[in-house]
């Protein structure tokens, strides 16, 4: 008994005093930050065809079928050309900054919006790779995914260096922007352009508020007891979002491994074969000929494909399967991009993957990149070590990271 209350007892600890998993939070940012603004860049020539006043599916169509789901996207605010190329800009800049890790609570939640804006107006457009954008987008937003490797990381650095030197540091930035996406927000509320689903004006408005809290605290508090409480609940709060996302790739994995036992074509290993010989999925066809010319390859590939996404759920219980079937996966998806010309799927799927690499070889990884020369202008300090029980973050005036 005594076994189980200190067990507990500890989990309970490592659960509030920090969050878990920085360099995780920090790839899976960086990953599907980049996979979005890549896309937007490819599809920049079509933009108006996909998503704007160009497409098939029209402005009328899409109000049509957001009345009935009550989706959230700011495309509908307005069926103006203008507008559409403000959003899209708009969310070219959120990804750029949320890649970048600036003020990422704030860039986190505008990314959420571009991607939500953009997907639902028009829903037909997407594919696997959309879905687990669309939902890692808001489960992100909860995360405190600029721990490592991010500006914020590098801000937080130099007022470390500047506390230690005994000067006084404030946020010029925080504040103003605070309070110019409070005005925007309130005038959207004020409009009626939140109504419908309440989901996302609920993550809009508890984040606001809860930024605004943080720097209040901050700034006034008398003790640090009410910033020990708001760290507690941030940690929770990015623990259990880091759950869900965990949850969430196991569910992927897991369903379509299921599905595919019960397709016959799954279950005699001809499965793979089909889809290389689709236009569709055939950019290179000369490479998916000789692919598909082994019988016996095909059949392994399809086989094999059936029993890693199955198995990978069961294999989080053993570290070392874990790490190989997680490498085989991305290796997967990697011949996915190129054989079927589905590079955005690939890139998603691979970023959902990156939740579960060990910290090790992304602490490895980090170092290797750091070695790349770049102009630099400030020390050791610009790269902090993530928050943690025993390196706590110091109180300070500005905005939660």
């Amino acid at each position: 008994m005594n076994r189980l209350a200190l067990g507990l007892s500890t989990g309970i600890a490592r659960v509030t005093e920090s969050a878990l998993g920085p360099y995780q939070t920090a790839v899976i940012r960086i990953g599907f930050a980049t996979t979005w603004l890549l896309f937007l860049l490819r599809e920049l020539p079509h933009r108006h065809e996909l998503y704007g006043p160009d497409g098939p599916w029209s402005f009328g169509l899409a109000e049509q079928l957001i009345d009935t789901n009550g989706a959230f996207t700011a495309l509908m605010w307005s069926d103006g050309r203008l507008w559409f190329e403000a959003v899209y800009a708009l969310a070219l800049v959120f990804c750029v900054l949320l890649l970048l890790g600036w003020r990422t609570r704030t860039t986190s939640v505008l990314f959420m919006v571009g991607v939500l804006s953009l997907q639902n107006r028009s829903v037909f457009m997407g594919d696997g790779g959309d879905n687990v954008l669309h939902l890692m987008c808001i489960y992100l937003v909860f995360t405190r995914c600029g721990q490592v490797w991010s500006l914020d990381a590098r801000r937080a650095g130099r007022e470390r260096a500047a506390r230690a030197r005994g000067e006084r540091v404030t946020d010029r930035v925080g504040p103003p922007l605070w309070g110019v996406f409070g005005l925007v927000l309130v005038a959207v509320t004020a409009a009626g352009r939140l109504d419908g689903d309440p989901t996302v004006p609920v993550i809009l408005w508890t984040v606001w508020l809860a930024q605004g809290v943080w720097w209040a605290v901050g700034r006034w508090a008398r003790t640090g007891q009410p910033r020990i409480l708001l760290d507690v609940v941030a940690n929770i709060v990015h623990n259990g979002a880091l759950l869900v996302i965990m949850a969430e790739a196991c569910l992927i994995y897991a369903t379509a491994g299921w599905y595919k036992i019960q397709g016959s074509r799954w279950q005699d290993g001809t499965a793979v074969y089909y889809p290389l010989h689709l236009d569709y999925f055939s950019p290179w066809p000369a490479l998916a000929d000789a692919l598909s010319a082994s019988g016996t390859m095909v059949m392994l590939v399809t086989y094999g494909t059936v029993l890693v996404q199955v198995a990978f759920p069961f294999a989080l219980f053993n570290r070392r399967v874990k790490n190989v079937l997680l490498a085989v996966m991305m290796f997967e998806h990697a011949v996915i991009a190129v054989v079927l010309g589905l590079p955005f799927f690939s890139l998603a799927m691979i970023a959902a993957d990156a939740v579960f690499l060990p910290t090790s070889f992304l602490r490895r990884l980090g170092g290797l990149a750091a070695r790349v020369p770049l102009p630099r202008r400030a020390g050791p300090a610009d790269l902090p070590e993530p928050r943690g029980p025993e390196n706590p973050e110091p109180t300070h005036v500005g905005f939660p990271s």
